[in-house]
């Protein structure tokens, strides 16, 4: 796997199902079941993200069915019986070569789990998910040692080499530096490399 910072590219899925917009109801509850997501891209033309329909689009159907209240919005996709009158429209993406964090973010802000990976002019590439997000923190332990020594440490002004340790994605750094400013420079440094759960600090410094 490549050096940090990983990118979507990294870690995304490649093989995606997807539907058009006007595929019926049923087809689309088949699909999510099929492939155990919660979640479908919706595709124009050649393959341009126009929306996204979920599990939670397809609910209303069954929120609705014996109650006339609710949101009007909510009631028309009750009503609804192609991809076309469920989906969300515009699509929230992201683009192949974006951080991991900038995914992350994404998701958070706009409350959804899986994200469609788009190129420039918005044609589907794969889908990035939650747990993939989640997978650099599988990385080995000595992976993320030895990434640390060469990417991060390599690049100090020390006299003397620093050691690391890493358990369970924890990071330790011993040694000593030359200036205590390069201290939160270190960590910082150390907590952006990918699968690093934790970082302290056994250094001393002039």
């Amino acid at each position: 796997m490549p050096e940090s910072p990983y990118t979507v590219s990294d870690v995304m899925t490649h093989t995606v199902v997807a539907v058009g917009s006007e595929a019926p109801f049923k087809e689309i509850v088949e699909l999510l079941d099929q492939w155990k997501v919660s979640a479908l891209p919706v595709l124009a033309g050649e393959g341009r993200v126009v929306g996204v329909v979920s599990q939670a689009d397809l609910l209303a159907k069954e929120e609705f069915r014996d109650t006339e209240e609710g949101d009007p919005a909510e009631r028309r996709k009750a009503d609804a019986v192609t991809v076309g009158e469920l989906m969300s429209a515009p699509a929230v993406t992201v683009h192949a070569d974006a951080s991991l964090a900038e995914a992350a973010r994404i998701m958070a802000r706009r409350h959804v789990k899986r994200l469609p990976v788009v190129d420039g002019v918005g044609l589907l590439q794969g889908v990035v998910s939650r747990s993939d997000l989640l997978k650099v923190f599988l990385r080995d332990d000595e992976e993320i040692a030895g990434e640390i020594r060469h990417t991060v440490l390599g690049q100090l002004p020390v006299m003397t080499p620093l050691t690391v340790s890493v358990a369970e994605g924890a990071v330790t750094l011993g040694g000593s530096l030359p200036d205590r400013t390069l201290v939160p420079v270190v960590a910082r440094a150390v907590r952006a490399v990918e699968g690093v759960v934790d970082v302290r600090l056994d250094l001393t410094h002039r």
